[in-house]
Order: structure tokens, then C-alpha cells, then sequence
């Protein structure tokens, strides 16, 4: 049943608000030290970050399992990726790779990821738009995950902007 998941195209759509201003969110998403705080699932985190905001700029973030990960601990999972649009403070978009490092060949999930931020009233609404176009054979599970793994990250960026 998985395999027949992902025999074309998938795609994940995630739409949040927050009670933050959109400049707020904008930091979240393209600084690196906010960045570092949020991203990745629960009981990870994130040993190296890398923007360059501009179109045709790179992207790259690792996401690490801490200890609470018991024998996932110090687990790797880098994405690496290009800037496609940067349209501050409203428009992210970038076409992204991911995998478990040391098992690239077969765990790479090729992915573009289009970021949304609209305004009002002193709330930001966040629409992101993930279309996975590939997956190596041994990402198949972890393609399935991804839907879980973006809205426990986005919850991560809630309490980040409420703290």
C-alpha cells in the first residue's frame, strides 16, 4: 500500500496562523539562529544551518537525533536545496533534497517547498506547500512521515513565536 503512495507526485499542504507580526515569521524562516530553534522534529536538533537568501542561493540545514532519540541518537538527516523565489517578507520557495547521510543513494527525497506569510490584524497565516517529486527506495517510510514531521516542526515554531 505505501509503494502505491508514491508512485507520482505527492502533495502536503500545511496552513498555520500565528499571533506574531509577519516580520516575526520572516526571521523564523530565513535566520539561521531562529531557524536552529525550531526546525526538525521533536528531540532533534540542528548542528548546521546555512542560508543565502537570495534566488539561486543555497539552502542547507542538518537535522540531528539528540539523546532522547535512544539508538536514533546522533542520526544525520542534511537538506540541501536552492532558492527558487525570495520575496521578502511574504514568498519562500526552494527546491530541496533530503536523506539519511551515510545512506544517501537510496534514502534521497527530492522536494520543492513553497512558504506563504500573509498578514492581518497582528497575525501572520503561513501556507506551505511541499510537492515531493522523488524518492529513493529506501525513503519510502520517511516520505510517508513527512506530513507528521512538518506539523510537529510547526508546532516547534508556535511556541517559538509565543515564547
Amino acid at each position: 500500500m505505501i509503494l502505491q503512495l508514491f508512485k507520482k507526485t505527492k502533495e502536503l499542504d500545511f496552513e498555520r496562523t500565528y499571533g506574531a507580526p509577519i516580520a516575526t515569521v520572516w526571521d523564523a524562516w530565513t535566520k539561521p539562529e531562529m531557524l536552529r530553534q525550531w526546525w526538525g522534529p521533536p528531540k532533534t536538533l540542528v548542528p548546521e544551518c546555512r542560508l543565502e537568501l537570495s534566488v539561486g542561493g543555497e539552502i542547507h540545514i542538518v537535522t540531528e537525533a539528540g539523546e532522547a532519540m535512544g539508538k536514533y541518537q546522533g542520526t544525520r538527516w542534511p537538506m540541501s536545496g536552492t532558492f527558487t523565489a525570495v520575496e521578502a517578507p511574504s514568498r519562500l520557495t526552494y527546491d530541496a533534497r533530503s536523506w539519511t547521510e551515510g545512506e544517501e543513494e537510496g534514502s534521497m527525497i527530492h522536494h520543492t517547498n513553497d512558504i506563504a506569510l500573509t498578514e492581518s490584524d497582528g497575525a501572520t497565516t503561513v501556507k506551505l506547500h511541499v510537492t515531493i517529486t522523488q524518492i529513493g527506495p529506501k525513503a519510502k517510510l520517511a516520505a510517508f512521515g513527512m506530513k507528521w514531521g512538518y506539523k510537529a516542526q510547526l508546532d516547534k515554531l508556535e511556541a517559538l513565536l509565543s515564547a
